[in-house]
Order: structure tokens, then C-alpha cells, then sequence
């Protein structure tokens, strides 16, 4: 089946991102825009990522725990999880492995924590727009090993993806799925580097705005609707 998807959407956990990005506002935006599968993927942080999960329940939502990890090459790297205990565990290499600088919310904005009625439970003091002290084999190696997937996130924009920053895509990073936004020009993005012929393609919004998610114009065929499989849907090549 055909299921409806936007895979990259920032809460209000991710500074750069509207304080109206809570649980309700973003499960009811994804409802009123048809959509079956969202992931929430807030910078270098999992921390809201249950409360969301319980409204998308409610609503017969598909939530995948996700994460956008900055590496130390400053890539910008999408990371799916089959469940929250894998993306909790997650977090536990996040906690140690992003720089403890304080966040000030006058210059990069608030990073709130909801519980899933939408309130306010923290506003998170550790800045987490920082790079990790994890290059991007490291990270995807940490991500694999709790059965997670990565995904190079919008690697048509000009920074924080791996082909403005690196150049292009090692074949020993062992990745089979890409990012792109939904204005790319792929048969451009192709002509200068042939080989992303072989990756899967994703579509997603980066959505830091109700407005930004997606309609329905990513589609993942998957047999069912466990997360399990949709990310071996995503994923494989």
C-alpha cells in the first residue's frame, strides 16, 4: 500500500523552530494534510519524542522516533528508530557526545519539551544545534547498532549536507537512502553525481512551520503498518 509520508518535521525542541511546533499542532496539521506517516526529527535531541508518539496514537498517526544529527563535519544526518526504547537509547550517546554549552534562547531561540496536552514541561538548556563529537561514520555506526536508519538529510541545499560539505557520498558509508527537498532538481542533482542513481530518495519538508509539512507528495509503499517494516521499505536497496 501507499501510505502518505513527511519524515523530517522539527518540534519546538529545535530552537529554530516556531514555538506552535507542539504535539497537537503538528499531529492535527499532518490529519488535515492527509498524511498516514510522520517523523519527528528535532536537532541532536529525542527528548520529545513520546509525548508526540502518544498524540499520534490517538489519532491513528503513524510517529517514527527520529533525530537530525549534526556530525563533526557539520553534516546534517536524518536518524529513524524502530521504537522509542531504541531512540532512548540513542540519546544516551547524544547526552555525552554533544558539547555542553548553554543554550540563550534571546539568540537561537527556545528548545520546549511538551507533555502531549501541549504544555510546556522544560525548556532544554543544552544548545543542540552544536556538531556532536561524532564524525558521520561514527555516527551512522552508533545508529545501526540500536537498528536504526540513516538517511543524509537535504543533500541538494548548499550547507550541513554531505555534498556540499564532503563533496560527495562514500560507498563505505554503506547508505542506500537520500534526502532531497521537495524544489530539487533531481535530473540536475543526477548529472553531477550519477552514482545517487543507485540510493533510494526520500521527499521530506524539514518543516520548522505548521505551514512547511508536507501535503501528500512522498509516498512509501509498505506492506503494513508496523515501523519496523516502513523502514526497511525506506530503506532498502
Amino acid at each position: 500500500m501507499m501510505m502518505a509520508a513527511d519524515l523530517h518535521i522539527h518540534s519546538g525542541l529545535s530552537p529554530c523552530a516556531n514555538k506552535d511546533m507542539t504535539p497537537n499542532n503538528i499531529i492535527g496539521m499532518a490529519k488535515l494534510k492527509r498524511l498516514d506517516i510522520i517523523a519527528i526529527t528535532d536537532h541532536n535531541c529525542t527528548k520529545n519524542l513520546q509525548s508526540f508518539i502518544k498524540v499520534a496514537e490517538t489519532q491513528d498517526l503513524i510517529c517514527i522516533p527520529g533525530v537530525e544529527i549534526t556530525t563533526k563535519e557539520e553534516v546534517h544526518l536524518i536518524a529513524l528508530f524502530n521504537n522509542l526504547n531504541a531512540s532512548n537509547k540513542f540519546q544516551e550517546i547524544l547526552d555525552n557526545t554533544l558539547p555542553k554549552i548553554k543554550n540563550n534562547p534571546k539568540l537561537f531561540g527556545n528548545q520546549y519539551i511538551y507533555d502531549e496536552e501541549d504544555n510546556i514541561l522544560e525548556d532544554y538548556h543544552i544548545l543542540t544545534m552544536n556538531a556532536l563529537d561524532l564524525s558521520l561514520k561514527e555516527a551512522i555506526s552508533q545508529v545501526k547498532k540500536i537498528g536504526g536508519i540513516c538517511i543524509p538529510a537535504h543533500i541538494d541545499r548548499h550547507s550541513f549536507s554531505i555534498l556540499s560539505n564532503l563533496g560527495f557520498i562514500e560507498s563505505d558509508l554503506c547508505l542506500n537512502t537520500v534526502e532531497i527537498t521537495k524544489n530539487c532538481n533531481y535530473n540536475l542533482l543526477l548529472k553531477k553525481h550519477p552514482y545517487l542513481e543507485s540510493y533510494n530518495k526520500i521527499i521530506s519538508s524539514d518543516a520548522h512551520e505548521l505551514g512547511q509539512i508536507l501535503e501528500r507528495e512522498f509516498f512509501i509503499d509498505t506492506n503494513n503498518k508496523k515501523i519496523e517494516d516502513i523502514l526497511k521499505s525506506i530503506n532498502e536497496n
